[in-house]
């Protein structure tokens, strides 16, 4: 076996998961692309005995290199390198840092999700809505939720679908874009090219802005495209975020949901969810709920993600009407 210098990358990704152990690498081969866990698979099963040393050597340096990566999450390349160099010596960390830089990215738009939210909508808010969506995908959900609540409601619902729908953004696209953030920023961005966008993001932006502007913008998404709406309402509350309601919430939306959906919804459910139903319940009711549940026997996924999504619906509803109040962004937190 040759020494780690003479390694290639393929074969280096390939010693690391024979080392890591086969759950392991199970579970680090799910996110990788077909192709790549071809290729890999290949050089695993063309390996031949690898020497202990070489073994401690190729995970040594995997472990430099996730650590390096940390260093220049926190403070930048400047200050990965500030650390290595005292730690491992001038040398070792440049060919660390040369490493880092030649296969591991950072994500687009570092210095986007450093700044504060109504500094960066100075920035973007006269852009067109594509690139407004394009450096919100890539924001935490509290930042884009901040910048979507300041847009004029137009702007919001026009963003908010380009969000929804982004896939893939070219290379090409993204320097453009990041180079002219950089000058308006004055600060330097290091980018890669990763999927950006989709109906989860919008989910998380959504779930923390205003009620005024979720409303504004799933009204408007619907007449645009129903679909895509009901695709987004459906997934903004799910069955386990019951917990975030106050008592008087769950004990108003158990009013309305038939007994038996409510021991099929809570099927599968987490033991915080059924305690916090059992308690909002009489004594009775919550012991003929138990005695129901443990009668029903096994019963079909399918079955209990939509006596699930029932209950989730009626909450909804009662939300629309003002019935109840799901905890979201600041304007809720309002008394008036």
């Amino acid at each position: 076996m040759a020494r780690t210098q003479e390694l290639t990358g393929k074969q280096k990704a390939a010693i690391l998961l024979v080392s890591l152990g086969t759950e392991v690498s199970a579970n680090i081969m799910k996110s990788l692309r077909e192709d790549e866990i071809e290729e890999l698979t290949m050089e695993i099963a063309n390996l031949k005995r690898v020497p202990t040393e070489v073994k401690d050597q190729v995970v040594e340096e995997f472990l430099q290199i996730c650590i390096a990566q940390e260093y220049i999450v926190t403070g930048g390349i400047d200050y990965a390198r500030d650390i290595l160099e005292k730690a491992l010596g001038a040398q070792r960390a440049k060919e660390i840092i040369s490493k880092l830089t030649a296969t591991l990215q950072i994500r687009p738009f570092d210095c986007a999700r450093k700044t504060e939210p109504s500094q960066l909508l100075n920035f973007i808010q006269n852009e067109h809505p594509q690139t407004i969506a394009l450096v919100m995908a890539y924001l935490r959900p509290e930042q884009a939720a901040v910048i979507l609540s300041a847009l004029p409601p137009l702007q919001q619902v026009e963003v908010a679908r380009r969000i929804s729908t982004m896939d893939r953004t070219s290379p090409e696209v993204l320097r453009e874009v990041e180079l002219v953030l950089e000058k308006k920023l004055s600060s330097f961005v290091m980018h890669d090219f990763t999927i950006a966008g989709g109906i989860e993001p919008m989910v998380e932006i959504l779930n923390r802005v205003d009620r005024g502007t979720e409303k504004t913008i799933l009204e408007a998404l619907a007449e645009e495209d129903p679909e895509l709406a009901d695709e987004i309402k459906s997934r903004m509350f799910v069955f386990e975020d019951i917990l975030s309601l106050d008592n008087k919430a769950i004990q108003r939306f158990l009013r309305e949901v038939d007994i038996k959906d409510l021991g099929l919804a809570l099927k599968t459910s987490s033991e915080e969810v059924k305690e916090l139903i059992m308690k909002n319940m009489s004594k009775r009711a919550a012991e003929m709920l138990k005695e129901d549940m443990e009668l029903m026997g096994p019963v079909r996924l399918r079955d209990v993600e939509e006596a699930q999504q029932k209950i989730v619906n009626i909450i909804r509803q009662l939300e629309d009407s003002g019935e109840l109040i799901i905890s979201r962004g600041k304007e809720d937190q309002l008394i008036v």
